[in-house]
């Protein structure tokens, strides 16, 4: 009858469909009756438990209080289905109910309760029906066969999910519909080549005949593998905008509980209903998270519950027929750790390299977020694009958005260069602190810590360009030297890591020998130069000594306590040579500023004057040219000059306003 009826009014309704896109069950109100119900009994037992419980007592006793007083006569009730009489008696001010029995002794106990009362008694006779429904029998029956039904229902719930405990066995996945997401491939750049393969997916699943025509088969799976920010989780949100098919989104944590045997169960779920709603592409973030590599150190045994969960991704994958037009796209940045089952071809036939945007990447990317925001006419993308090298598209995104939001904070009208160099200096090494207090020795050892780094970046042809330095707190640091790279790195030579270690071995030199003592603030530094020194000797092979072998810890392995794989003669070659690299950086610097210390307190005396130096500047200063630059007390001077004959001046008297000119208008606050 009821399908009868859904039959006919389907003109009508459409049919309402769950988020998996399957169609939802009738509800029905018996659950909430149900649980009105269980409330209602629970309720009843709690005021009945709360009750206070009359005082027994004998037919004497209470004869007894009666003359003496001590019973309130409004108060005498006869319950005639209990055989009782109940009253209040006052016992040291304090009333307290008590209770008589008169079972089997009704005949003769009236006459005495007459007499004795005078008839001055209430009788209570209740319903024998409402006496039976609230009786604590009934209702403990009826709270037990709620709970049955109950339980019955969840049971019911839990079979039609695949799961033993509830919706644990449910795939947790979204469905993402082109309608539901403002992201195509229009938004994505800086990442042509993946967008491009990308494309291909979407053409497939929108004209599979095309690509089958030749005897050709669809990849099965996609593995987007690339640093973090790049735009991996951008791309699958555009796909899901493009392909006109149901889109399952879920993170590779999902599949992960307490429950040993949950994952597999999710996992088989989500491929079922991927299958029942072909074609579709399913996105699995973070597949890291449960593909990786079995047996490693960080596994329990072969009960893993990862393990588990892995071993039936790899099942569901080798089921994909050719007819089933589901594709599944994994993105990681840990591709490294990955079973080699799930990365080989017939399972992700196609691995796709989000890597760092370029130049051009770079440019097209900040175009595409500029778009949302209000551009002054003075803004040149391309020059910040050059300045951002190794940014990825996120960075570039928070350049963007703090640009605008540092205009909105100065009220402008829209976004001019200054904001925007500002928001990159921001992204990358912090927000400035201009109001935390130094002491005018921190102050001293910081300016001429900055500049022994920018001198000898400056005289070093090998490192980087200096982009500014300034003694103003930012992030972290009590001071920054900022260089920007020319060019995007995409390796390291040796010659760029040895100028760049003995430029990080400036600060100390420089602050050393000024205040004749060395601080914690080159702990930054000294944990680059051990870690550059220590990559290039274990990792890269740069050293004579130890010949063109690598002997960092193997990446196909992991465990809790690395092996090591060589000899302990090797070990300390290996100690000797990272600190031969970090003792020849050191002399090599202490001897550049050295030479060229009036450069260095040219710097540092240009630092405490205006905090903050760009690269020429401090160029014109290590050739001995003055700066035409006004210092921070010229600047702050200037400023209270401007503001001394504001307020010197007298605010004029208010004039009276005509009653029908209405309320006058409140100022605005400065």
């Amino acid at each position: 009858m009821a399908q009868n009826q859904t039959n006919n009014d389907n003109s009508k309704k459409p049919d309402k469909r769950d988020s998996k896109g399957t169609p939802a069950p009738p509800r029905s109100g018996m659950f909430g009756w149900v649980m009105i119900l269980v409330i209602g009994a629970l309720a009843l037992l709690a005021i009945q438990a709360g009750a206070p419980t009359p005082q027994q007592m004998t037919w004497g006793e209470f004869v007894a209080r009666f003359h003496e007083g001590s019973v309130e006569n409004e108060s005498i009730e006869y319950h005639a289905a209990r055989e009782e009489i109940q009253a209040v008696i006052r016992e040291m001010g304090q009333p307290t109910r008590v209770r008589v029995s008169i079972q089997g002794q009704t005949d003769t106990f009236i006459p005495k309760l007459v007499e004795l009362t005078g008839g001055s008694y209430k009788t209570v006779s209740p319903s024998p029906f409402w006496q039976f429904i609230f009786s604590p029998y009934v209702v403990t029956l009826v709270i037990i066969i709620a709970i049955w039904i109950f339980l019955l229902r969840g049971l019911r719930n839990m079979s039609a999910g695949g799961g033993m405990l509830g919706g644990f066995g449910r795939s947790k996945h979204k469905v993402i519909v082109n309608a539901s997401t403002n992201v195509t491939f229009k938004d994505v750049a800086g990442v042509d080549e993946a967008q491009e393969e990308l494309v291909e997916i979407v053409e497939f699943l929108k004209n599979p005949k095309k690509f089958t025509r030749l005897g050709g088969r669809v990849p099965r799976g996609v593995l987007l593998s690339g640093p973090p920010g790049c735009g991996k989780t951008l791309l699958a949100k555009a796909i899901a905008g493009e392909a006109d098919v149901p889109f399952f989104s879920i993170s590779g944590s999902d599949f992960v509980e307490m429950f040993v045997g949950v994952g597999a169960s999710r996992v088989r779920d989500l491929f079922k209903q991927a299958k029942d709603n072909s074609p579709c592409i399913i996105f699995l973030d973070e597949v890291d998270a449960v593909g990786r590599k079995r047996g490693s150190g960080f596994t329990s045994g072969g009960h893993d519950e990862r393990e588990q969960t892995l071993n039936a991704i790899l099942v569901e994958m080798d089921g994909f027929e050719s007819s089933d037009q589901v594709i599944l796209i994994a993105a990681t940045n840990r591709a490294d750790v990955l079973d080699p089952a799930l990365t080989r071809p017939g399972r992700f036939d196609r691995r796709v390299i989000v890597s760092l945007p370029d130049l051009k990447g770079r440019y097209a990317i900040l175009k595409v977020h500029a778009r949302k925001v209000k551009m002054g006419p003075d803004v040149d993308l391309e020059r910040i694009a050059r300045g951002t090298p190794m940014f990825s598209g996120a960075d570039l995104a928070a350049i963007i958005n703090e640009a605008a939001i540092g205009a909105t904070m100065t009220d402008k009208e829209f976004i001019e260069e200054s904001d925007l160099e500002e928001a990159r200096d921001k992204v990358r090494f912090g927000r400035q602190r201009r109001s935390r207090q130094i002491e005018e020795e921190e102050r001293i050892a910081t300016a001429y810590h900055e500049a022994g780094h920018a001198v000898i970046q400056t005289l070093l042809p090998d490192t980087d360009p200096l982009h500014k330095v300034t003694i103003i707190p930012r992030g972290e640091y009590g001071g920054a030297s900022m260089s920007l790279p020319e060019k995007d790195r995409h390796g390291f030579g040796a010659r760029w890591l040895k100028a760049t270690m003995r430029v990080l071995c400036g600060g100390r030199i420089a602050e050393q020998t000024k205040t004749g003592d060395i601080s914690s603030g080159a702990s930054a530094d000294i944990d680059q130069v051990t870690r550059m020194a220590r990559t290039m000797i274990l990792e890269w092979s740069m050293s004579e000594r130890l010949g063109f072998l690598r002997y960092g810890p193997d990446r196909e392995r992991e465990s809790f306590a690395p092996e090591r794989e060589y000899s302990d003669d090797t070990a300390r070659i290996i100690d000797e040579e990272i600190r031969r690299l970090s003792d020849e950086a050191y002399v090599d610097a202490e001897r550049l500023l050295k030479e060229n210390w009036d450069k260095v307190v040219a710097v540092a005396e240009a630092l405490l004057k205006h905090e903050t130096l760009t690269a020429k500047e401090v160029e014109l200063l290590m050739r001995g040219e003055p700066i035409a630059k006004p210092s921070v007390s010229d600047l702050l001077a200037q400023e209270a000059a401007r503001l001394k004959p504001q307020a010197a001046k007298p605010k004029p008297a208010p004039k009276p306003r005509d009653e029908g000119l209405g309320p006058a208008p409140v100022p605005r606050p400065a």
